[in-house]
């Protein structure tokens, strides 16, 4: 944050600061080459000329073009920085997250193109950490979807092949540090094999898991100790039990119903990400929060027939 001081505090600021063209490509590539020197993503070189006309360099070794854009969640998008930077922020600092439509018509963008914006957010929004959680865990799975009777044809068979035995009902998995960090993942089920791979993915042996009296959590992988509370006689004994964890699950479900209201399975885990993002950094303020999503946008593409593709093979069975 050193570097970046002056930045905005709110949404208006941001939307202000970044609607000059010219200051939100100086602001991006400062972020992206703190040395001043743009580099080449196709050969690492840092010997080129800058064509002003079109905000863009050519390398002078391999010829290419390339832009700040260039390498990161935004390449390939004719969407200018003053809409993507205040986009951004939006997705980052709207605790319950912010719909496609809005996002469309507060920056003069087609509810298509918000959407696909939202998603690629959304991917640089995920965590790349493969640091454990340890010390005190809750553990627990939620449901998430509406009844099967109530939806359309289409999106009753895509629920019940994501949601197997559950309804129609997409499992999500949570882990949650005590005063720490979220892990949430969208599983096929909540069956024993599932739940502990979860847990062996994520939890440092050693750790101590607090759960409900679900069977699926008996037998835990060596070195993980557990403690449950039956949720039928109480919701809390002593320091026993999970409502960190429900608080979590109760902030995501008021997103999907509230903001987005319809999503479909195959992109829940974006959804989820997104909502853990903002729980781990529920500390932080809107423009660090901010610059933490832009420190992850380089290296993470998303295309739209990528993102299609997920539907079509959803459909297809």
């Amino acid at each position: 944050m050193e570097g970046f001081k002056g930045l905005p505090e709110t949404l208006q600021m941001a939307v202000m600061y970044f609607s000059d063209q010219d200051r939100a490509l100086e602001f991006l590539t400062k972020f992206r080459w703190p040395d001043g020197k743009p580099t080449c993503p196709k050969c690492g070189s840092q010997e080129h000329s800058y064509i002003s006309t079109r905000r863009i360099w050519k390398c002078k070794d391999c010829k290419r073009q390339f832009s700040a854009k260039s390498g990161t969640i935004m390449e390939d998008s004719p969407i200018g920085l003053d809409k993507w930077l205040p986009a951004i922020w939006m997705i980052c600092g709207c605790k319950n997250g912010i719909s496609s439509y809005e996002i469309a018509r507060d920056l003069g963008v087609s509810q298509k193109t918000a959407w696909f914006i939202l998603h690629r957010v959304r991917l640089a929004m995920r965590s790349g950490t493969l640091e454990k959680l340890s010390g005190e865990i809750e553990a627990d799975e939620t449901f998430v979807g509406g009844k099967v009777r109530n939806m359309h044809k289409a999106r009753r068979i895509r629920a019940q092949q994501h949601g197997r035995n559950t309804g129609g009902k997409t499992v999500v998995l949570g882990l949650l540090e005590r005063d720490g960090q979220v892990r949430a993942a969208v599983a096929p089920s909540r069956h024993r094999h599932q739940v502990h791979s979860h847990i062996t993915d994520n939890v440092e042996p050693g750790s101590k898991l607090y759960t409900d009296e679900f069977m699926s959590y008996e037998n835990l992988p060596e070195g993980i100790t557990r403690e449950f509370v039956n949720h039928l006689e109480s919701y809390v004994q002593g320091h026993v039990h999970t409502n960190g964890l429900e608080n979590f699950w109760s902030l995501l479900k008021r997103t999907l119903k509230g903001t987005y209201v319809s999503v479909d399975p195959v992109h829940l885990q974006a959804y989820v990400d997104e909502q853990a993002y903002r729980f781990n950094n529920r500390e932080f303020t809107d423009v660090e929060r901010f610059i933490g999503v832009l420190s992850q946008v380089a290296g993470r593409r998303l295309t739209f027939a990528e993102l299609i593709t997920k539907e079509l093979d959803s459909l297809s069975g």
